[in-house]
């Protein structure tokens, strides 16, 4: 008697597998880079510094993911805690001496204890009115800063300066080359992290607050403290990237976290794709290329086709976000998906 099997998780297996070698591949690539290129000037310094933001604002663009996308709380402030993890790193290299790779687990315990405690209150408020609260600490935050009675530490309005680390054991790299290989390595463990997290019984516990608070709260799920940790985790890894910002920048001050910071990394997590990994990847290229890029493009564009100057500042970032937003709902990640979804039933069919 012939058995009948299904080729369709043969199929899904090995569908995975070629994604899983074309990511490690696609790494291991990333991570050879500045070994290939070396002191050869084919890829300026400028270029990898470029790079590393890209992977930084990816680490903060995820870190609100895990907030906002998969436990369903709203920010509008998390550009605060990319300030706070700055300046805990930079204040610890700068006036403690302490080495890099200590400053930044020490910004990121300090950035999870600052947004557990801020989620705790946070925890009575829902919708708007948190978006509303987490707004108010972005605009407070750049401004707490300034604070005279701070200045010894954070030199108020004229910020901290520092030196970036060179590439240690004599590899030839220079600092922007070997500050892109540290970002690549932290984004990797942390996306690593995430997944593993979300894979797992509290991660399915976050994503069941989102659909049904009430339905989880009546499973046994706490609630409030999962919440709580999970503003504080997201914080952490925002810290993480501005801790990585200010390191690879070499300086931080508070008019460099402006609210408008909130607002790019909130918008490169639904351009790219809320609660989608991959996403976080997009939308931190996207806050990156835009933010340098779009003002300049759009002035080129309105000078060709003589728009009024007012019309100019930002308008084609604007207009990119409205049509992203419409085509692609779901953002690029899940446009991208759904598309590679059709292309295969259409193959199947």
């Amino acid at each position: 008697m012939t058995a009948i099997t299904s080729t369709q998780p043969v199929g899904r297996d090995f569908t995975a597998n070629v994604g899983r070698i074309l990511l490690f591949g696609m790494l291991i690539l990333a991570a050879a880079l500045p070994f290939l290129v070396g002191r050869s000037g084919y890829i300026s310094n400028f270029t990898f510094l470029q790079l590393s933001l890209m992977i930084v604002y990816a680490i903060a663009v995820l870190g609100l993911n895990l907030l906002t996308g998969f436990n369903g709380q709203i920010s509008l402030g998390h550009g605060a805690f990319f300030a706070v993890g700055a300046y805990t790193a930079a204040i610890l290299i700068d006036q403690y001496s302490v080495n890099y790779w200590l400053a930044l687990p020490i910004a990121a315990l300090f950035c999870f204890v600052v947004g557990y405690l801020f989620g705790l209150p946070a925890l009575r408020l829902e919708g708007h009115y948190l978006a509303l609260a987490t707004f108010a600490l972005a605009i407070a935050v750049p401004q707490i800063l300034k604070y005279r009675h701070l200045e010894p530490l954070t030199n108020g309005v004229m910020g901290v300066s520092l030196i970036k680390p060179d590439a240690p054991f004599g590899l030839p790299l220079s600092g922007d080359q070997w500050m892109y290989l540290v970002v690549l390595i932290v984004a990797v463990v942390l996306f690593w992290m995430a997944r593993n997290l979300l894979n797992s019984r509290p991660g399915r516990a976050m994503v069941a607050i989102r659909d049904h608070t009430m339905a989880a709260s009546t499973m046994g799920i706490d609630t409030s403290r999962y919440k709580a940790t999970v503003f504080g985790i997201s914080a952490m890894y925002v810290g993480i990237a501005g801790a990585l910002h200010a390191i690879i920048f070499e300086f931080v001050s508070p008019d460099s976290f402006r609210f408008e910071l909130s607002i790019a990394i909130l918008v490169g997590a639904v351009v790219g794709g809320i609660a989608s990994l991959p996403g976080a990847v997009i939308g931190g290229i996207f806050v990156q290329f835009i933010e340098k890029y779009a003002d300049a493009l759009t002035k080129k564009v309105t000078h060709a086709i003589n728009l009024p100057l007012e019309l100019q500042p930002w308008t084609l970032y604007g207009i990119t976000i409205i049509v992203l937003i419409y085509v692609m709902p779901g953002g690029v990640a899940g446009g991208l998906a759904l598309l590679w979804a059709k292309l295969k039933n259409k193959r199947a069919g």
